[in-house]
């Protein structure tokens, strides 16, 4: 057997330039600048970006945090009940705006009159000119927040929105009378239809032990859909304290 051995990629700095120049595409508020890097084409209009996303910019941006009370007080104390760590960013004005985060692949979504539920940390963007809103979305078992990661937004409307996976996702359909079981540490996303449920698996404690993670599943039942990542995020516990 013939084993072909990877040689490492040389340029001249004038080839590296040309391979990686950003690229004007032309595709609208959003666009793939590589599976990576998301840019964001401002014409005096506004975005909402997952803070520390921003990895560069061109032309006139003022950048914002999110207020305490920016979007109403029912969302704050949403946050402060839930442990909710997603830290919101404003951006506006003209230029072109980049976007990554640790080199999670980027894929822009078109919503249409749908809601999606994100993972906060999978969160990237959404288009802030009015046509999406957004909400923290309460578990149904409070308990649920000590599986990890549950930081969950709901984003609704029309308009475009990004979301960020470790590697390529995978996307489970949903049936009535078939319902999924994912890791919460592994879960990207679902439509806005579903209502997890926290499920415990007494099969897997007694297997793997009561310190297994994959005895702690979300379940998902009804019409719809569940996006999962072949990674597990690291467990975020909320203590309620400081």
């Amino acid at each position: 057997m013939t084993t072909t051995l990877t040689q490492p990629q040389r340029y001249t700095l004038a080839e590296f330039v040309s391979k990686t120049v950003q690229k004007d595409q032309n595709h609208g508020l959003f666009e793939l600048e590589s599976p990576y890097a998301l840019e964001v084409n401002l014409n005096n209009t506004r975005v909402w970006m997952k803070s520390g996303a921003m990895v560069a910019y061109r032309g006139h941006i003022t950048f914002t945090r999110e207020g305490m009370l920016e979007h109403g007080i029912g969302r704050a104390l949403k946050k402060a009940l839930t442990g909710e760590g997603t830290t919101l960013t404003k951006g506006e004005g003209i230029g072109k705006l980049y976007l990554a985060d640790k080199g999670k692949k980027v894929f822009i979504l078109n919503l249409q009159d749908d809601t999606l539920v994100v993972n906060g940390n999978d969160l990237l963007a959404f288009d802030g000119s009015g046509g999406i809103t957004w909400d923290i979305k309460l578990m149904k078992r409070v308990g649920a927040m000590v599986a990890g990661g549950l930081t969950n937004t709901a984003v609704s409307g029309t308009g475009m929105i990004a979301i960020t996976t470790h590697y390529d996702p995978l996307t489970l359909l949903v049936k009535p009378g078939q319902p999924v079981f994912t890791d919460p540490n592994a879960t990207v996303a679902w439509s806005g239809n579903l209502s997890p449920d926290l499920h415990i698996d007494m099969s897997f404690k007694t297997l793997l032990g009561r310190g297994s993670g994959e005895s702690v599943q979300l379940k998902f039942e009804g019409d719809g859909f569940v996006i999962v990542q072949p990674y597990e995020e690291v467990p975020v516990v909320y203590t309620g304290s400081n």
